[in-house]
């Protein structure tokens, strides 16, 4: 059984800053987005976890191993450094997507993501050390069968982007109401899923609903561990297996 930990990272009053005191410059705010994304990544990433950009302004992270100090430090840090700041609810669940949602609920209830009065809260519970297992955390790593040739090497890049993005989509999608996962578009033909326990047959399945709704066909390799980090390179490592034995579906723990 999983016990995924997720926090909810979201900038304080963004909507109302980008405009005040007269609208920003677009190549600004999406040079301060991209650099936030990659210094909390960097920050979460050192303490074995996971971040994922979603819009920017809300980003999700798998932060099993990350106590409340840590996170509190994480908070400091960007504040020292950005003209914004940035509010953090966690929760811990067996399922991603519950997880999520009581770690939105615990920033919902402090304010509105656009009051001016709700700044750098931190708020929700950690998994204690004592109740963490060597298998909390299932990651599972998706990439497009053949890219380079079906797209990349023969569409133009836009539609290229296209047919990438309808197959996160719909993956996205059905991994969330199947089976209570968060999947993320991790940049070229690569999905990262944070998965509550899955047999080889749901991720099968996962595979052909993708396949038979937007015609795009993916594989993918699957990990568990302690924290988000070991896990997903366990299924980097079984990705490139499916790679190299022309395989869909590979696990760690089989």
């Amino acid at each position: 059984m999983t016990s995924t930990q997720v926090t909810l990272i979201q900038i304080d009053n963004y909507g109302p800053w980008t405009v005040t005191p007269e609208p920003r410059r677009e190549v600004d705010l999406q040079t301060l987005q991209s650099r936030l994304y990659a210094d909390l990544s960097q920050l979460v990433g050192n303490r074995e976890g996971y971040v994922f950009f979603t819009r920017f302004d809300n980003m999700v992270a798998v932060t099993n191993g990350i106590d409340g100090d840590a996170h509190a430090l994480i908070q400091e840090s960007v504040g020292n450094r950005y003209p914004v700041t940035v509010s953090l609810g966690i929760a811990v669940d067996e399922r991603p997507i519950a997880a999520l949602g009581r770690a939105s609920e615990y920033l919902q209830e402090a304010g509105s993501a656009q009051d001016k009065s709700r700044q750098e809260i931190l708020e929700g519970e950690t998994l204690p050390e004592r109740e963490r297992g060597e298998e909390d955390v299932h990651i599972a790593h998706f990439d497009v069968n053949d890219a380079t040739g079906k797209y990349t090497d023969q569409l133009n890049a836009f539609d290229t982007f296209i047919h990438i993005e309808q197959g996160y989509a719909e993956l996205m999608r059905y991994m969330r109401t199947a089976h209570d996962a968060l999947s993320f578009f991790v940049g070229g033909d690569n999905v990262i899923a944070v998965c509550p326990s899955l047999s080889r047959a749901d991720y099968h399945d996962a595979i052909d609903h993708v396949d038979e709704a937007v015609g795009v066909d993916l594989k993918v390799g699957a990990g568990r561990a302690r924290t988000a980090h070991d896990a997903g390179m366990q299924a980097k490592h079984e990705l490139e297996v499916c790679r190299e034995e022309g395989t869909l579906v590979e696990l760690a723990w089989e």
